[in-house]
């Protein structure tokens, strides 16, 4: 079994999606945090990798390869992690293509609702974006930060960019069944991200879980800030039953977040598990 320096934090985002830091500042910052094993998992996108990796080397740490797949199972958000993925893969990478396609054309629509009430324009959210970003909500409520609409990302999302304020734009993505069938696809490892929270209109039935599971799920996210106590039991239940591998980590956005590297982390046993099931990509060691 592969031995691994701990901490472990899987779950890290940059501005190749919806963080404030370029790939190479957050493996700096995981660092400075107590972070040895960090993995980068950018919504839908592996273009951060290769920075990110230089980065974890210089610094002595081991690199994971990730990527956090955005899915939808009926009206609830459902992203999976994939880990260890062949970034080359055909299926995954127009998968990807057709969802930042869709983020960009529902971001628009939701600036356009914005201005008809506030002063938000197109130019104002492309200016909170750093090269080829998945742009999203985010990116919008950077936007309104900047314009002085909002204080921060948090009276964003409870406010303006909520569902219930009528702003609210749906945006494509797979069921989760088929984003574990890419995963698999490219020879990596779907785990299930912050399965409990509330934010997120709770977690998924039991049932359906249990589906997921027969259809290839590997793992469950439970050491998250926004899992719920009672999530987190339920959850872990699950994982027993059905022997799942259990990660934890920070969600690491930058300053986009409170969430902070090494906040919650994945243990060392966790992580081999899962480099075990990967066919697509590995790990990179210092």
């Amino acid at each position: 079994m592969a031995r691994f320096t701990g901490p472990i934090d899987l779950h890290l985002h940059s501005n190749h999606s919806d963080g404030t830091e370029a790939p190479a500042e957050v493996m700096r910052q995981a660092h400075a945090y107590g972070v040895r094993t960090a993995a980068l998992t950018d919504h839908d996108t592996t273009s951060g990798w290769a920075e990110a990796a230089e980065a974890a080397s210089d610094l002595g740490m081991t690199f994971v390869p990730g990527m956090e797949l955005s899915a939808k199972h009926g009206w609830r958000s459902v992203h999976m992690l994939a880990y260890l993925v062949d970034p080359s893969d055909a299926a995954l990478l127009a998968e990807c293509a057709r969802i930042r396609d869709d983020r960009i054309g529902r971001a628009e629509r939701i600036v356009r609702n914005i201005a008809r009430d506030f002063d938000l324009h197109w130019d104002h959210v492309l200016a909170q974006t750093t090269g080829d970003a998945t742009v999203g909500r985010p990116h919008i409520a950077d936007a309104l930060i900047a314009q002085g609409i909002v204080r921060d990302r948090t009276e964003a999302f409870e406010g303006i960019l909520h569902p219930r304020t009528g702003y609210y734009e749906p945006h494509y993505a797979p069921d989760p069944f088929t984003a574990i069938e890419l995963i698999l696809g490219a020879g990596g490892v779907p785990v299930m991200a912050h399965p409990a929270t509330v934010s997120r209109d709770h977690m998924l039935p039991v049932a359906v879980i249990d589906e997921l599971v027969d259809a290839g799920l590997a793992g469950l996210e439970i050491g998250h800030r926004e899992n719920t106590e009672r999530g987190k039991k339920a959850l872990q239940k699950i994982a027993d039953r059905r022997d799942l591998i259990v990660t934890g980590s920070s969600d690491y956005h930058g300053a986009g977040k409170p969430n902070r590297p090494g906040e919650n982390t994945t243990t060392d046993a966790a992580l081999a598990r899962i480099v075990e099931r990967a066919t697509g990509n590995a790990p990179s060691f210092p």
